[in-house]
């Protein structure tokens, strides 16, 4: 550590050294330390995106080049990406509705009556009441109007148009540098008016935007046009050593340069492999992604610097203490569901495992839970549309996998329950399903001995038995069936030496290439969107009625879950992104069972979906984009091969036996 201590770094040092239960944020310097590194740079690129509006204006007045603008673009990206991950800690939804969302129209996060554009008893205006905070901290009621579907802004929207093939619409990127250049003021004065920065905030910054990295900036996501997304990573790691700073100085010497080191090899890295196709992001991954998350881990446990969950109380959706992005306990079930850690129990799993597999539930006695979600098929069943429980008829849609199917914020394809707990009202008072209400199935409970036994076990003597108490064990069990233990994923934690050339291969492609990272984001492989794993997505694929046919299936899928919120049009045939993990045990696929191989599913995806078929007017609003993948079979084979290699089936340890 450096000797050239002012007084408040002395006095903290000090009381540290004597006190080493003090909690270190209670040192103002170190916030302050913060706020100065992070205001500088908040105004950076304030700076960058004012030029890239005044260029944009110069573009669109023939005085200036289009190369000039993709110049001062790639700036203010980069620019961007320094200050990313602190921006995205504590303004999530600010930097998704107005920054750096994705190019996809979507429901207006501030939708406004439009008679308050006027005259008003707030005495406010909306325009300038939304100039006083960030989105997150608005109250978004205080002027709501009906709800609406808006055009998506902000810097994946400006590379997708600037770095666009053909003409650029000048008058359109005005637009957009200017919307950009008025809603990010706002957060530049929301963190100077911010007054502490402190360290575990800080350190999970740094984390959660080393999981973005990743997840979501080498496969391309953020960058759909310029795919400049090496260059734009350096610039995020260079961005997390700069506001470590103040911490980085507390480490021993060897340790802060080891650290240092770390950060420098990915950087150069970066630097010479920034071709987008050919990247190795599972090198990558292996000898630099995993040792700087766990080296930042390490550096938070030595600093004795403890993890909001364990200061607010609050259950995180991510554990700070995990080893690295495919660590078993990276996510915390906990926070997907109403159950608590503290609640839980093997009694309650117990039960809730009984109730799974017992048919007598159901009102013809002949269905239950696992009719439809079989274990030696990864909790799936086989057939594309699942037997109903009237005789000769099927469900709506094919039945997917429930490992892992507890980290999400909805359920089924449709989006329609918003937790597990609901999950299991839809199935029980389904006329298709179990047929029955939770007053008939609670009676059958309570009139049932062994149920009696089970449920005293679970909860305590003298037991009610209810619809919550039945709906927490079903919770506990689901829940519990869960594995992120594949080859591969051993192979990413370093608990085996190698894996195929094939696999690696098909991983890079996955991640690359094929795009398919874009949408299923590791480690679930699903729609559960990183680095917060707050939300789940949804896609319009643009899915067929069958293979090789140009017939587009006629599911309606989310905006029919009759959600008020979910009934629009960019609803219509979106989809829940399940998890291609155990994809070799869950055929057939899609919502619509359609597909009965990986090699139909990719050749899907492969001439770009319904919209690449030329069926734009069948499928107005698909997400999935247009574009032919052009993979060979080779590549086919190889992105086949690593889906292949997530298969971890815990089903025969989950069986009724």
């Amino acid at each position: 550590m450096s000797l050239k201590l002012s007084f408040p770094i002395l006095i903290c040092v000090i009381i540290a050294w004597f006190f080493p239960s003090f909690h270190h944020t209670q040192c103002e310097y170190y916030s302050d330390h913060f706020r100065n590194i992070i205001v500088s740079q908040t105004d950076l690129l304030n700076q960058e995106i004012i030029s890239l509006n005044n260029v944009a204006v110069l573009y669109r007045q023939g005085d200036g080049t289009l190369k000039q603008l993709r110049q001062q673009l790639i700036k203010t990206r980069l620019a961007f990406k320094r200050t990313e991950g602190v921006l995205e800690y504590y303004f999530p939804k600010h930097i998704k509705s107005y920054i750096n969302g994705a190019p996809l129209h979507h429901l207006d996060p501030y939708p406004v009556k439009e008679e308050f554009n006027t005259n008003n008893y707030y005495g406010i205006s909306p325009e300038a009441y939304s100039k006083t905070l960030p989105i997150d901290h608005l109250n978004t009621d205080h002027y709501r109007g009906a709800q609406r579907v808006v055009a998506p802004v902000g810097l994946q929207v400006l590379d997708e148009t600037v770095f666009a093939d053909g003409d650029v619409d000048a008058g359109e990127v005005v637009k957009l540098t200017a919307g950009l250049k008025d809603t990010y003021a706002t957060l530049v004065e929301a963190v100077k008016k911010r007054n502490y920065f402190y360290e575990h905030e800080i350190m999970e910054a740094v984390r959660l935007e080393l999981v973005r990295v990743f997840t979501m900036g080498v496969t391309g996501f953020d960058t759909p046009g310029s795919l400049n997304a090496m260059e734009e990573a350096a610039a995020s790691l260079r961005g997390m050593q700069e506001v470590l700073k103040p911490l980085l100085q507390r480490l021993p010497e060897a340790e802060r340069q080891q650290l240092e080191l770390n950060i420098k090899t990915a950087v150069t890295y970066l630097e010479k492999n920034h071709d987008f196709d050919s990247f190795d992001r599972l090198t990558f991954l292996m000898e630099h992604i995993n040792p700087l998350y766990d080296s930042f881990r390490k550096m938070q446990i030595n600093l004795h610097i403890k993890s909001t969950q364990e200061i607010s109380g609050e259950t995180s959706s991510w554990n700070a203490y995990s080893k690295g992005i495919f660590a078993e306990d990276f996510l915390n079930p906990y926070y997907y569901t109403l159950l608590k850690e503290s609640d839980d129990s093997e009694a309650l799993r117990n039960l809730g495992k009984q109730l799974f597999y017992d048919t007598s539930l159901s009102n013809n006695e002949k269905m239950s839970c696992a009719s439809c979600h079989r274990p030696e098929m990864a909790f799936s069943d086989g057939v594309a549309k699942s037997l109903a429980s009237v005789e000769g008829k099927s469900v709506l849609r094919n039945s997917p996998s429930l490992i892992n199917a507890v980290f999400s914020d909805r359920y089924f394809y449709d989006l329609r329950a918003v937790d597990l707990e609901e999950q299991a009202e839809h199935v029980i008072e389904n006329h298709m399903e179990f047929n029955t209400n939770f007053p008939e199935l609670i009676k059958k409970l309570g009139n049932n001995t062994i149920y009696r036994v089970l449920f005293e076990k679970a909860f305590g003597t003298n037991t009610e038995i209810n619809r919550y108490r039945f709906s927490a064990a079903l919770s506990s069990y689901v829940a519990s069936i869960r594995s992120f233990n594949s080859s591969f994923d051993r192979y990413a934690r370093g608990e085996v030496k190698d894996i195929s050339a094939q696999v690696k291969l098909g991983f890079n492609l996955f991640t690359g290439k094929a795009a398919c990272a874009t949408c299923h984001y590791a480690p679930t492989f699903s729609g559960l969107v990183p680095p917060l794993y707050h939300e789940n997505e949804s896609e319009v694929l643009g899915v067929l009625a069958k293979p090789n046919t140009l017939d587009v299936d006629q599911d309606f899928g989310r905006i029919g879950n009759m959600i008020t919120e979910d009934n629009e049009e960019i609803y219509r045939g979106s989809f829940k992104t399940m998890t291609v993990r155990n994809v070799k045990l869950t055929a057939p696929y899609f919502h619509n069972g359609a597909y009965n191989t990986l090699e139909e599913v990719i050749g899907f995806y492969n001439k770009g979906g319904a919209a690449g078929l030329g069926l734009i007017y069948e499928v107005p609003n698909q997400t999935l984009p247009a574009d032919h993948l052009n993979l060979s079979k080779k590549e086919i084979a190889a992105l086949i091969a690593f889906m292949e290699s997530l298969t971890d089936n815990p089903g025969t340890t989950y069986s009724k036996q």
